[in-house]
């Protein structure tokens, strides 16, 4: 909509990504901070958080936390996006992820909710299955639509090779994995939140100059023609992710539940892609990785040798089994989550 006063009433500051970047954070954020109270009144009835029988015993006073908050600031970042981005195919395809995966979560959280169960949602065999046919209907237009298929890699300038069809799968792998990754991480207050907004704006930076000829030709980053437009993506998310946080720092008012992990994990998922930066998710995502790379290895160590690697998996409820305060965790998992972030921003000069 802003682009188009620019572009049929000539209102110029609007042809800038920058300027609608930072509207889309303000519009974004003030929506979901007006908007999620209202939420929570209504969802306290409706939408309860079920805490999972084997959490750590202080997570028991939270069983009366309305969840699915995520349906608010995805909403709110739909209509940031709308209201601000140039429509093009980057902006189409990020719209369409988002309510995919939305819808996936949105039908995970209210099985639970509707039976007070943890386990009476989707099962990991559905929800799997789910996200994975929504990944690769999205790849699949990816490719179709002649998606840069070249393979890169963190901190070397030249692609390695040519992924051609292959492409298809690799991203499907990509947007599940982070999907679930963050859907793991998200079992603490703000836990999820803030290493989600350190991946988004480590993302605009990637996207703003792969968008640009010039800043792209000098980093040796590859050109993508209107992929800047994902920063009005970012600068959304962020705008309402921290709008969240408001709401969902300890003690939390409410969870964002799988409407809003498993989106946030697609979405940061396939704007990595479109930054031709899915092996700088190790950096970008570490937190996430990190947590799911525990929840493997615990389960492999069980069925292989039938000991646990940790007190409990996923790590944070390890270090809360440790007598670390849940703060605690969280304020240093953010802390590793930026240092990440800061190591992936530096691969865009060493290359």
């Amino acid at each position: 909509m802003l682009y188009f006063l620019y572009s049929h009433f000539d209102i110029n500051i609007f042809h800038y990504i920058s300027v609608r970047a930072i509207i889309a954070f303000f519009f974004s954020f003030l929506l979901t901070v007006i908007l999620m109270p209202k939420y929570i009144k209504q969802a306290k009835s409706k939408f309860t958080q079920p805490i999972y029988s084997l959490a750590p015993k202080t997570h028991e006073q939270k069983s009366k936390t309305p969840t699915m908050g995520g349906i608010v600031f995805i909403s709110s970042s739909l209509i940031a996006i709308v209201l601000c981005a140039k429509i093009n195919f980057y902006v189409i395809l990020s719209i369409l992820t988002l309510i995919l995966f939305m819808i996936i979560g949105i039908i995970d959280d209210i099985s639970k909710a509707k039976s007070n169960d943890n386990r009476a949602g989707l099962s990991a065999r559905q929800k799997f299955i789910l996200q994975t046919i929504a990944a690769f209907f999205i790849s699949l237009i990816l490719y179709f639509h002649h998606f840069d298929t070249y393979f890169y890699i963190p901190f070397y300038k030249h692609p390695l090779f040519n992924m051609k069809f292959f492409a298809i799968f690799f991203w499907t792998f990509v947007i599940v994995g982070i999907s679930n990754a963050v859907n793991l991480t998200d079992g603490l207050d703000g836990l999820a939140t803030m290493p989600s907004v350190l991946a988004f704006f480590t993302l605009s930076i990637f996207l703003y100059l792969m968008g640009n000829a010039i800043f792209s030709h000098y980093l040796f980053l590859p050109f993508e023609k209107g992929v800047g437009e994902g920063v009005i993506i970012t600068s959304s998310l962020i705008g309402a992710l921290l709008g969240f946080l408001w709401y969902n720092a300890n003690p939390a008012e409410v969870f964002m539940g799988d409407t809003g992990s498993l989106s946030i994990g697609a979405i940061i998922a396939l704007l990595a892609i479109f930054a031709k930066s899915e092996i700088l998710l190790f950096f970008i995502g570490f937190v996430f990785i990190m947590e799911t790379l525990s929840v493997m290895l615990q389960v492999g160590s069980f069925k292989t040798t039938g000991k646990r690697i940790f007190l409990m998996a996923p790590i944070h409820h390890h270090f809360e089994k440790m007598g670390w305060r849940e703060n605690k965790v969280t304020i240093r998992f953010w802390i590793i989550a930026l240092i990440m972030n800061i190591i992936a921003i530096l691969s865009i000069k060493i290359r």
